[in-house]
């Protein structure tokens, strides 16, 4: 349970759009923030995905499916790949290791940022601890 009382979310969204890749969400601050997974997301240990932060969406998103119109920004298909909740265990600057209850990824996951030379410093790994 999060310090609100209720249990925070988190969404899979598979967008099939100029690149296929995979928008994980997790609902922090009022908002879902958000990182693009190039390549689908691992249920099992040992496997590390490059996860690229991208601007926050708004609670809500976490529920939209469906066709994004050509021309405007990730047009293409966008559907849920995985949903549930999640549990913080540990929230620092660069580091976010989260407990994820949902269909198929269960257990504790970690989102590490990569040191970078640029100032902008979203490229992260997702990966299951255990």
């Amino acid at each position: 349970m999060s310090v609100q009382g209720k249990n925070k979310i988190f969404v899979i969204q598979k967008h099939d759009a100029s690149h296929l890749h995979y928008d994980f969400r997790i609902e922090e601050g009022g908002v879902l923030k958000s990182w693009a997974i190039p390549k689908e997301p691992p249920q099992e240990p040992g496997i590390k995905r490059l996860a690229i932060q991208v601007e926050d969406h708004p609670v809500g998103y976490e529920k939209f499916e469906g066709e994004i119109p050509e021309g405007e920004y990730g047009a293409g298909k966008v559907e849920t790949w995985d949903t549930g909740y999640y549990l913080p265990v540990e929230m620092k600057p660069g580091k976010i290791i989260i407990e994820l209850n949902g269909r198929k990824l269960n257990g504790i996951y970690c989102l590490i940022r990569l040191a970078s030379r640029n100032s902008e410093k979203k490229n992260w790994l997702f990966f299951k601890k255990t």
